[in-house]
């Protein structure tokens, strides 16, 4: 079925409670909850290369133009370790608590975002997809999800909200820099364990990026780049995740629904083949990613037939839809939800 609004239902005294368990049978008995560790060398060792290559590139350039082209390949390049780095948070590479954390902390400094701080608010996502006040993806001072959301905001973020469609886009562009100011943020509220650790890991890398960008190029060229680098990584990472949840059902305060019910009907999944799985790093098996978090990026293609199915055989409605068509959800809730402040100013 295509991607539609969905009107959830309280479940709380349906017997739902075997009906993950069965689905979970189904899945271990195929091997797709197994780690695929040689999968995540694989692609690890290519990022590394890619990188490698990049900073070779950005080196024999010097101080050029051509250096925003460099700047655009480290946004993708950059987005694509974030995507490592949200595996390994979910413990998706490793059995190990430790070894996620090692390689999550790693990617975490590659790419600008704490990935202490990171693990935290996600985990509170994905135990309360699109609840009001309990999801902090759907908590944010600019945007609004709802109607109600929207009639709460004020000076400069309610005329943001009224135009929210159009500007939805261009906003992305701060995501990136949004993600790694938040990381330091709460560094500095003393809110991440080992300070010390988290402050090294953040604040060094930085250094040394913004040391090679400004001793290679000039001052001009150098703000370019970073703005360049940043804001395609934050509209990249924007892209990637908002056909997930953005204008799927919102869970209101007080309705209890079951893990399986809660997670199928708040997500949405992006078709499109191979290169969709590769290029938003298999979120877009969202249903199946957020029923089991820790099943590897690369089960998720083989998963999402068999849960499709299983939500076919059990009534629940299962939402997906092509890209383009998950982008034009998005905007049109976006432009709906703002709809009280737009009706306001007439």
């Amino acid at each position: 079925m295509t991607s539609t609004h969905v009107v959830v239902t309280d479940t709380a005294d349906r017997p739902r409670g075997s009906d993950f368990a069965l689905l979970t049978k189904e899945l271990k008995t195929a091997g797709l909850l197994d780690r695929r560790r040689g999968y995540y060398l694989l692609r690890m060792t290519a990022n590394a290369l890619l990188l490698g290559t990049i900073a070779v590139a950005f080196a024999l350039l010097g101080d050029s133009w051509w250096q925003v082209l460099t700047a655009a390949v480290l946004a993708v390049a950059s987005t694509q370790l974030a995507f490592i780095g949200h595996d390994a948070g979910h413990r998706q590479i490793f059995r190990s608590h430790r070894n996620n954390d090692v390689v999550g902390h790693l990617h975490g400094s590659l790419t600008g975002i704490s990935y202490q701080w990171w693990v935290a608010k996600h985990n509170r996502h994905h135990a309360n997809p699109n609840h009001e006040d309990q999801d902090p993806d759907i908590e944010i001072h600019a945007l609004a999800f709802s109607r109600a959301q929207a009639a709460e905001k004020r000076g400069l973020n309610s005329w943001i909200t009224k135009h929210q469609a159009f500007l939805f886009f261009p906003l992305l562009t701060a995501e990136a820099a949004v993600l790694r100011i938040s990381g330091l943020v709460a560094l500095c509220r003393k809110e991440l364990r080992n300070p010390w650790r988290e402050a090294a890991l953040q604040i060094v890398p930085l250094a040394a990026y913004l040391l090679a960008v400004f001793v290679v190029l000039s001052p001009l060229k150098a703000v370019v780049f970073i703005a360049v680098h940043q804001g395609l990584m934050g509209v990249y990472l924007g892209c990637s995740f908002a056909p997930n949840h953005k204008g799927m059902p919102i869970i209101a305060q007080g309705q209890r629904l079951d893990h399986l019910h809660k997670q199928v009907l708040t997500s949405r999944n992006v078709t499109g083949g191979r290169w969709v799985d590769a290029l938003l790093g298999g979120l877009n098996h969202q249903i199946e990613h957020h029923l089991y978090p820790h099943m590897p990026r690369p089960n998720l293609r083989r998963a999402q037939p068999v849960v499709e199915n299983f939500c076919l055989r059990h009534g629940i409605p299962y939402c997906k839809t092509t890209m383009i068509r998950s982008y034009a959800e998005v905007l049109r809730h976006l432009h709906d939800a703002g709809a009280p402040l737009r009706g306001k100013a007439r």
